[in-house]
């Protein structure tokens, strides 16, 4: 994939970055040398290679699923403008 400077300069305005005219051409030239790199990317074989999240391995620590708070429904609900059973009330908006 080969960018132009047409190219360029609607890139640099959807990500509403200012970009001389003078400086499209050399800026053209550097994203294809990325493109390039991203390309040889996509020549490497990963076919015997496990998915990771992080370089180094890491086990997640497991905890109990307990409820440590609540029980505090009345006090939450006496904030509220309106309240009924337990539960916010709040105005209909769609008929």
């Amino acid at each position: 994939m080969s960018l132009d400077k047409a190219t360029v300069a609607k890139v640099a305005n959807l990500a509403r970055i200012k970009v001389e005219e003078k400086d499209l051409e050399p800026m053209a030239a550097e994203l294809n040398n990325i493109l390039g790199w991203v390309e040889q990317l996509g020549e490497v074989d990963t076919a015997d290679v496990e998915p990771m999240t992080s370089v180094a391995e890491m086990r997640l620590r497991w905890r109990a699923d307990e409820v440590t708070d609540g029980g505090y429904v009345e006090d939450i609900v006496a904030n509220a403008p309106s309240g009924e059973d337990g539960y916010f009330a709040v105005p209909k908006v769609i008929e």
